[in-house]
This record gives C-alpha cells, sequence and structure tokens, in this order.
C-alpha cells in the first residue's frame, strides 16, 4: 500500500492525500508536478526512474488506511541532479 507522503521531496511543497500535484515514480520518491516534470523532466533524482501522478487515497479510507505524516525533505543538489537527468532524459523508461 502506498504510503502517500505529504510533501514534496526537494521544495517541501504541501502534497496532501488528494492533490493532483503529487508524482511518485516506482519507489514512491514523492515530488510535485513542478519539481518532477520542470526541475528533473521526469527522471527521479534518487533513482533514475520515471514519475507518475500519485493515486488519491478516498477520504472514507483514511481513517482504516491513515497517510504518512512523516515529511521527507531533502532538496536534491541541482548540478549532481542535472547530470542525471541528462543521462537519463532521453532514454524511454522502459529502457533505462
Amino acid at each position: 500500500m502506498l504510503e502517500i507522503r505529504p510533501n514534496c521531496e526537494h521544495c517541501n511543497k504541501n502534497l496532501p492525500y488528494n492533490s493532483e500535484e503529487a508524482m511518485i515514480c516506482s519507489f514512491e520518491c514523492t515530488y510535485c508536478k513542478e519539481c518532477a516534470l520542470e526541475l528533473f523532466e521526469n527522471v527521479c533524482p534518487s533513482c533514475s526512474g520515471n514519475f507518475i501522478q500519485r493515486p488519491i487515497r478516498p477520504s472514507f479510507h483514511l481513517k482504516k488506511y491513515p497517510v504518512s505524516k512523516e515529511r521527507i525533505f531533502i532538496p536534491k543538489n541541482k548540478n549532481l541532479t542535472k547530470q542525471n537527468t541528462e543521462a537519463y532524459k532521453n532514454i524511454l523508461p522502459i529502457k533505462r
């Protein structure tokens, strides 16, 4: 089950459980849409995978399946991130 993390790991923007701005990779690294698609160009700076929009957990499931309250805020080094993005952005996710 997804943790549904509450914030962007890079810019710390709030991303509540019902946010349409939340993007995740296959390891559930969580970023806002702006960081994931514009800054990182669809290449996760942590694992080099691609991003998809995080699903929204229906509110009636929140009591039984609560979302994470742990905030992960580890801003990425822009130089290292750019190198990673350049290395992978032109390779289809299925070929990475």
